[in-house]
Formats: C-alpha cells, sequence, structure tokens
C-alpha cells in the first residue's frame, strides 16, 4: 500500500529509541526518551505513548499511514506480548504491554525481546539475508540470541528460546547475574572482556591498560590496545573467542545452522575474536556442521532492533499472525 509505514522501538534500561520506518526499511525519523523505569510503570508508559503519538502524528502530516507497530525489548516476552520477566525494565514484569499500546493507539502490536528482533531484522535486511537457518548473537553488556529456523523465527513454547548468553562453560567460574556461574555472556559480552582484562591487571600482568583507571577501561579501549599487540588485550579476545566457539561447536552439532550472524560492540572486532572461535568450533563440532556454518558479521548496525521489530510486526500483520516466514534464502 501507497504510504504505508510502520513503527519501530527500541525499549532498553536506559533509553527507548523509536523510528518511523518504510516497508524497505527506510528510517524515516528517529526520536528517543530516557526510559527513568526507577519513575514506574505508569510514567513510563506515559512516555512511551507521546512518542508513538509524536510519530503517529509525523506520519499523517506527511500523508502516511502507520500499519503496525513493532517493538524489541530485553528478558522474555510472551507470545502475546507480556513481559515475563525483564531484569531491566522490571516495573513491567507480568503486565501485558502489547495490548496497552494496541488499546491506545488501536494499532497491531507485536513485541519480541530484542535478540529476536534483530535476528529478523538481519534476517529480512542484513546479514542473514543469505540463510535459511542461522542463529544472531548480540555481543553488548550481556549476550543475547536470536534463532531463525527454515526462515521462521524460533521462539520456544513460552518465548523464552535463543538464551545463549546462558550456556554454562566454566561451572564454577564467574558468579552471572541469573544467579548461575560461568555462563558465556560474563566471557564473550563487552563487559565479560574488560573483566579478563582487569583480572589480568589484578595479577600484576603488564599491559597498556594499567595507566587506565579500571572505570575507564571499555571493550573499546581493549580492542584498541590489542590492535596496538598489548598482550593483556590479545589475551581477552582469545578468551572472548575461545568461549564462543565451545558454545557455537554445540550449537552447530546440534542444529546444523547456515550460519551465524554476530552483532553488537564487540562484534567491530571480530577479526581479533574469530581465529581462536573458529579453532574451537573445528576442535569440537563435526566436520559437516562445521563446513556448513558461516559467520558473519551483522550489517544493521545500532538500528537492527528498530528495523527488525518494525517489520516483524508487518510480517505478522500480513500473516495474520498465524505464520510468519521470512520467504526464500537469497542466492
Amino acid at each position: 500500500m501507497n504510504g504505508e509505514v510502520l513503527i519501530g522501538i527500541d525499549l532498553g534500561g536506559t533509553n527507548c529509541r523509536a523510528a518511523l520506518v518504510s516497508l524497505t526499511g527506510e528510517i524515516l525519523v528517529l526520536n528517543k526518551v530516557p526510559t527513568k523505569m526507577h519513575e514506574g510503570r505508569d510514567f513510563f508508559l506515559a512516555r512511551l505513548f507521546r512518542l508513538c503519538d509524536d510519530l503517529i502524528q509525523f506520519a499523517a502530516r506527511e500523508g502516511l499511514r502507520v500499519s503496525a507497530l513493532g517493538m524489541g525489548a530485553a528478558g522474555v516476552i510472551s507470545p502475546t506480548g507480556t513481559v515475563t520477566v525483564s531484569p531491566n525494565l522490571a516495573p513491567l514484569n507480568g503486565f501485558p504491554l502489547a495490548a496497552a499500546i494496541q488499546d491506545q493507539f488501536s494499532l497491531p502490536t507485536t513485541i519480541a525481546n530484542d535478540a529476536n528482533a534483530i535476528a529478523w531484522g538481519e534476517g529480512i535486511l542484513g546479514a542473514g539475508r543469505i540463510f535459511s537457518s542461522f542463529l544472531t548473537i548480540t555481543l553488548g553488556t550481556g549476550v543475547g540470541g536470536g534463532l531463525i529456523l527454515d526462515k521462521k523465527l524460533w521462539k520456544g513454547t513460552d518465548g523464552s528460546a535463543g538464551e545463549i548468553g546462558h550456556f554454562v562453560v566454566e561451572p564454577e567460574g564467574r558468579e552471572c547475574r541469573c544467579g548461575s556461574r560461568g555462563c558465556l555472556e560474563q566471557y564473550a559480552s563487552a563487559t565479560g572482556i574488560v573483566r579478563t582484562a582487569l583480572e589480568c591487571l589484578e595479577r600484576g600482568e603488564d599491559s597498556v591498560l594499567a595507566g587506565l583507571e579500571p572505570e575507564d577501561i571499555t571493550s573499546l579501549k581493549v580492542s584498541e590496545a590489542a590492535r596496538g599487540g598489548d598482550a593483556v588485550a590479545l589475551k581477552s579476545f582469545r578468551e572472548t573467542g575461545e568461549r564462543l566457539g565451545q558454545v557455537l561447536a554445540s550449537v552447530a552439532n546440534l542444529l546444523n545452522l547456515d550460519g551465524v550472524v554476530i552483532t553488537g560492540g564487540p562484534a567491530e572486532s571480530l577479526d581479533l575474536i574469530r581465529p581462536w572461535m573458529e579453532k574451537e568450533i573445528k576442535a569440537r563440532a563435526f566436520d559437516i556442521p562445521f563446513r556448513r556454518m558461516k559467520i558473519v558479521r551483522g550489517e544493521l548496525g545500532e538500528e537492527a532492533g528498530i528495523l527488525g521489530s518494525a517489520r516483524l510486526a508487518h510480517d505478522e500483520l500480513v500473516a495474520g499472525k498465524k505464520r510468519v516466514d521470512l520467504g526464500p534464502a537469497e542466492n
């Protein structure tokens, strides 16, 4: 339909970013408000509704019609769009957020886990277009995962599928916020990269990072040091690569995927991670799934969640929310 646009929302613990998105994936306008979840659910909903209303009014002034709204949010999201549990969005836990938005604006509304939204976006518009079955891994403060099987988003029975960040790689390892120990995200996330470097510094290992205050060390600075040949920084990325490889070897054996799409800040340093990651996969996975599974970096950057959630809402609307299919893989 001419003039049809979508709203895509990326809801994080710090900011809520929303955009008008064309059906071809062009962002027409993007706005954001602070989440401020500590102020409570009602205050957040008021900000969210104003944000959405501003976009709807903008669309109307431009002669456009918003046909659906999609949101990606961290945490477990039920198939009906209720926030089952989200540590960073705790006031929304148990709240039927999709229904509230739909009631407010009379718009078909889809809410998905943020990694699922990113996976869908990469599958429609980004690096996942070439795959029929692939895993998207998001490397940020934690590690998330979104799974596309035969061009369909696999959410699991309760919407909690894809939590690759909580594969245990070291049973007596670092404490994880989930309550377990040794989860992948404690080693392979941006936070994990920094933690590995800090542990090396605490042991007195020589590094250019030793001249920084601990709170000033970021994964980006570790990456810069690694590119300069710093031994501690290189060790941090080796740890990340090896831990990712251990998990992806099991994923390859279990699912025989076409590919893996890695996104997030640390994905910019994939060249530092890849050699160690692929060495582990090759050593641990069966040969056939190892050779099949190609590992690529995401293409959509910071807007992947916005683009993916918008398209997921549209595609579920078109499919009558009965079946969502990406269509044939590109050659």
